[in-house]
C-alpha cells in the first residue's frame, strides 16, 4: 500500500488518544536518538506498537508528527493554563511561576538534546528549523506576550513592546547556565538555586518594565 493511501485511508475513523499518546513517545524518543532523517513513520509505528496506517490516521506526514512531538515537550512543561490569566496571583507571582516552568523545560534532557539535534542540522532544512520555533519558542513567546499585554492593560506593568519583553525575560532565564549545560559544561541546577535564577530575573525585569510611581 503506498503512502499517499495510507495517509488517506483512516480518515473519519475515530482516534484513540491512547494511540495518539504512544505514538508522540515513540516519536520522540526517535528522533532525538536517531535525528529526523534517520527517523522513519515505519520506524515510529514499531516503536508505539500500532501500525503505519494508524500514525498515519493521527498525523498525516512525518513533519506534522515532528511538529506535534515538539509542542508536546513544551506543553509537558509550559501548558497554555500557565498563560491565561489569575486574579489571585500578582504580577510577581505569575512571572516567577512561569519563568520557572521555562527554566525546567530548558533545561530538561529531552529540550537540551532537542536543541542539540536542531544546531547539528542548522543551514540543512529550513523547514524543520521553522516547525521547531514555531511549535516550542514561538508558541511560548506568543503565550508571555498575552499575559504582559493583560499586565500593561491592568496597569501591572509599563510595556510598549510586549514581544521584545517577552524576549528579553526567556533571554534572561536561559542566561550562560543554559550554555554551559547546551556544550556539556556543567550539572543542572538544584531546584534551589533554580528559584534564585528565576527570582532574580524577575527582580530585574520588574525593575526595567515596572510603571512609574503614582
Amino acid at each position: 500500500m503506498s503512502e499517499k493511501k495510507l495517509q488517506t485511508s483512516g480518515l473519519g475513523r475515530p482516534k484513540d488518544p491512547a494511540k495518539r499518546q504512544a505514538i508522540l513517545n515513540a516519536a520522540q524518543t526517535l528522533f532525538l536518538r536517531n535525528g529526523y532523517e534517520g527517523t522513519s513513520m515505519d520506524a515510529i509505528a514499531g516503536e508505539a506498537g500500532v501500525s503505519k496506517l494508524t500514525v498515519y490516521s493521527h498525523f498525516n506526514d512525518k513533519e506534522t508528527l515532528y511538529g506535534a512531538s515538539i509542542r508536546y515537550v513544551c506543553e509537558m512543561q509550559m501548558p497554555q493554563l500557565l498563560f491565561d490569566h489569575s486574579a489571585e496571583l500578582n504580577i510577581r507571582r505569575r512571572l516567577h511561576r512561569i519563568g520557572d516552568a521555562f527554566c525546567t523545560l530548558i533545561n530538561s534532557r529531552e529540550s537540551l538534546a532537542l536543541h542539540r539535534l536542531l544546531v547539528s542540522m542548522a543551514g540543512q532544512d529550513m523547514k524543520l528549523a521553522q516547525l521547531f520555533y514555531e511549535a516550542g519558542p514561538q508558541r511560548i513567546c506568543d503565550g508571555m506576550v498575552q499575559v504582559l499585554q493583560r499586565a500593561q492593560a491592568a496597569g501591572e506593568m509599563q510595556v510598549a513592546d510586549p514581544l521584545s519583553a517577552a524576549r528579553h525575560f526567556f533571554c534572561l532565564l536561559k542566561g550562560d547556565h543554559n550554555f554551559r549545560l547546551l556544550i556539556g559544561y556543567d550539572q543542572a541546577l538544584s531546584a534551589a538555586d533554580r528559584q534564585q535564577h528565576v527570582d532574580e530575573v524577575v527582580e530585574i525585569f520588574l525593575r526595567i518594565y515596572a510603571p512609574p510611581p503614582a
